[in-house]
């Protein structure tokens, strides 16, 4: 394949105290694709977006950006992931968006001030041009009449597309979504699937987690099956949809029945 590697994890691990959540994760997602991470709840995968974005610190492995080291073991494979410097870590949030379960939308702000506030704060974007990109991608998003709204006056279905905005006006290299609908009823759900099918395509790059089997295998290039902190199976949706594995086929069935 020709297009660069966006992000690249090597041995990635993380425990919470004596509780070993990623044992031992690789991955490397090219510029443009669209991968999705599924498995059953506990599997790691939540851990696993939040270690990729900086969230939570990882304990090993190594994880970098366009070719740039976010960390990396300070002796041999299996050392402890050492950081690069705070002010240089900043650095890299301008990589990616991250688009989580509950919106994570501030209550107290417009729509607007709710899209506009990283851009003016922390990349520093003259607030009329912030202003502008967050019309364009309201409208975009099909909530040209919501800038003055408040997050409260919105459907969950609305306030999500809100932060999918959000996340957007970073204008990230990479977009996460942490099972962007899992919060949301069916018919809502349906309206934010949609604005990442759009994204898709558009060639967006992106990783999401979620429970949606028929979008994963619709929308994505690749598949991602965790279980127990570890990438169990992976391929096309075609190959893992159509595993010989029989926990793979159980947890596609299960839900794909729903």
């Amino acid at each position: 394949m020709g297009a660069e590697s966006l992000l690249e994890i090597r041995h990635m691990r993380k425990a919470f105290g004596e509780l070993e959540v990623l044992k031992d994760i690789s991955l490397t997602v090219k510029k443009g694709e669209v991968v999705s991470v599924i498995g059953p709840s506990g599997s790691g995968k939540s851990t696993l977006l939040r270690c990729a974005t900086l969230l939570e610190k990882m304990d090993g492995g190594s994880l970098s950006y366009l070719g740039r080291v976010v960390c990396k073991p300070e002796k041999g494979e299996s050392g402890d992931s050492v950081y690069v410097p705070k002010g240089e870590l900043r650095k890299f949030h301008r990589y990616f968006g991250l688009v989580f379960q509950n919106f994570n939308l501030f209550p107290h702000y417009s729509v607007l001030k709710n899209i506009t506030d990283a851009p003016v704060r922390v990349l520093k974007v003259p607030k009329k041009e912030a202003e502008e990109t967050a019309k364009r991608l309201l409208a975009q998003l099909g909530l040209e009449d919501k800038a003055k709204a408040y997050p409260c006056q919105l459907s969950g279905g609305q306030q999500q597309r809100v932060s999918i905005a959000r996340a957007l006006a970073l204008k990230p290299e990479i977009l996460f979504f942490d099972e962007p609908t899992s919060a949301l009823d069916p018919e809502l759900t349906g309206e934010v699937l949609k604005v990442i099918r759009q994204l898709a395509e558009e060639h967006m790059t992106m990783i999401i987690v979620t429970h949606e089997m028929n979008f994963a295998k619709e929308v994505s290039d690749r598949v991602i099956f965790m279980e127990n902190g570890l990438i169990q199976e992976e391929g096309t949706p075609e190959e893992l949809f159509n595993s010989s594995k029989e926990r793979v086929q159980e947890f596609i069935g299960k839900l794909t029945n729903d």
